[in-house]
């Protein structure tokens, strides 16, 4: 479904990916893992063509995006929906016109259909019946699940999500996670989901991968993640403030296994 083959990309002079080499296979889901400014949310930028590497390739499908025009890629990111880290949800309109705003702006159908998917979307989060509320009226998780419903409402093949427990207390951490896998159990979906929090990667992920100084520097299922001897992954997992991540030490990159 997704391959990505020695991408890499400079900011600012700074290497945020470094010659970066992924695959995630149909209906998987991939958890990318790793500390802030390791490259992970910029990756998925790539991946939906809105950042452009400085080199390597991103193929989607079997076709190359980056070296696809703006028209192109825009065919293909109708196929993945972005849930964004703040839901990133537009302050002045309705929660229905946020669920509804890629179907109105990008497709031509009849009121009462995208009403209807708007409330098929809604209710496949958990939420009915809040299609007036505004985002100002809703809560933290409220706000994510109904970026996700905007996703939803797309029927993408493929979901990216961006920090998705960031910023909410557990229960409701819990609770999206339990949504993530859910979806992905009933529509078949491939995603990827990018996090610093192990609880979350641990319950969501088919697979894991560890991001560090722009590398996927191992990767495994999450109980074999979970047993890694690899020092940098067990240092971030463990929580710990000592050891190879903070003292920069250099490292032999590999496979968990």
């Amino acid at each position: 479904m997704i391959f990505i083959n020695n991408l890499s990309k400079k900011i600012d002079n700074n290497i945020v990916l470094n010659n970066l080499n992924l695959r995630v296979k149909p209906g998987e889901t991939k958890v990318i893992i790793g500390r802030s400014g390791v490259g992970k949310s910029v990756l998925l930028k790539h991946i939906v063509g809105i950042i452009k590497p400085d080199a390597g390739t991103i193929e989607i499908n079997g076709e190359n995006i980056t070296l696809m025009t703006e028209k192109e890629i825009n065919k293909v990111r109708m196929q993945i929906g972005l849930v964004f880290q703040g839901g990133a949800l537009f302050d002045s309109m309705s929660v229905e016109e946020n669920v509804a705003f890629v179907l109105n702006e990008f497709m031509s159908l009849d009121r009462k259909v995208v009403r209807q998917k708007v409330a098929d979307s809604l209710a496949m989060v958990g939420l009915k019946d809040i299609e007036k509320m505004m985002p100002s009226q809703l809560s933290g998780g409220m706000k994510k699940r109904v970026s996700l419903a905007r996703v939803l409402c797309m029927e993408p093949q493929i979901i990216l999500y961006d920090e998705p427990t960031t910023g909410v207390d557990p229960i409701t951490a819990d609770a999206i996670n339990n949504l993530i896998v859910e979806l992905h159990d009933k529509l078949k979906v491939t995603s990827i989901v990018v996090t610093h929090d192990m609880s979350s990667a641990y319950k969501v992920a088919d697979s894991i991968a560890m991001l560090y100084h722009g590398r996927v520097i191992a990767e495994g299922t999450p109980s074999e993640i979970k047993m890694t001897n690899h020092p940098v992954v067990k240092q971030f997992i463990t929580g710990d403030a000592h050891g190879p991540i903070t003292e920069n030490e250099n490292l032999v990159f590999g496979h968990v296994r």
